[in-house]
């Protein structure tokens, strides 16, 4: 269920001035899809003129296009470990970003009077959600690259939730007993399911409008057999939309 939408030259823009924000000797996250291939593009150039970084790639399509711009890459682990450098920033796209005009969700169920300050993110179009979650979550900074097509004042998409093989008829039951409608994600040009680079199983969760997605992000956390999903809540710091005529940069 990759997602398309705004023209190439405004995910172009987005990504670029995210990796404008990379500074020499930074680990970056080195997101998945369309938007952030051109941050990683990007990232390349500024290697190539001498800039000194390394990329901690969030699937093998980010590493496959990180070696190939001769960016040195490093394993989530050895980047995060005890001895680690850490990660200080993260650049990587969204299916869908909240920008606020609601109720404000507060984690609990309950909705206040304020509104939502938006940055709510729905991840997950590429299956790769569940390592993008563990870079994103890891860095000092997340920056989010979009064009304006995925903006909404409240995420709507279906929400990807990574299941284990074994727990997908499980995990299905529960996910409708919270109100969602699960479907398997279906390979698009071999027969069977997707299967992601971690060897489970996607089911893309349709819950209509979703008012409080912290609430439904603990509540799929919850659910034995779920490996991660793509709602991702409280993470990002920026978001950098790509327009027709420049970037917009929104605080999270």
């Amino acid at each position: 269920m990759k997602t398309s939408g705004g023209s190439d030259a405004m995910k172009r823009r987005a990504g670029e001035s995210a990796a404008a924000a990379v500074s020499d000797g930074d680990v970056v996250g080195l997101g998945t899809g369309s938007t952030a291939a051109h941050a990683i593009r990007r990232l390349g150039d500024r290697v190539d003129a001498g800039l000194d970084v390394r990329g901690v790639p969030t699937s093998f399509a980010s590493r496959e296009l990180a070696v190939e711009e001769a960016i040195p890459c490093l394993d989530l682990p050895d980047a995060v470990g005890p001895d680690g450098p850490g990660i200080d920033l993260a650049i990587d796209g969204a299916d869908q970003v909240a920008t606020g005009g609601g109720e404000e969700d507060t984690g609990s169920g309950a909705r206040g009077d304020a509104p939502v300050s938006g940055g709510a993110l729905i991840k997950g179009g590429g299956a790769a959600h569940a390592r993008e979650k563990l870079v994103d979550a890891a860095a000092d900074r997340f920056l989010v690259v979009a064009d304006p097509s995925k903006e909404s004042p409240r995420l709507d998409r279906s929400v990807p939730v990574e299941v284990l093989p074994a727990g997908r008829t499980a995990v299905a039951a529960a996910v409708r007993e919270a109100g969602g409608e699960p479907t398997l994600r279906r390979a698009e040009r071999k027969d069977g399911p997707v299967v992601t680079d971690n060897g489970n199983l996607v089911l893309d969760c349709a819950f209509g409008e979703i008012d409080a997605p912290a609430s439904l992000a603990a509540t799929l956390s919850s659910i034995p057999g779920v490996v991660e999903h793509g709602l991702f809540v409280g993470l990002a710091d920026e978001i950098h939309v790509g327009t027709e005529s420049g970037v917009r940069v929104d605080e999270a």
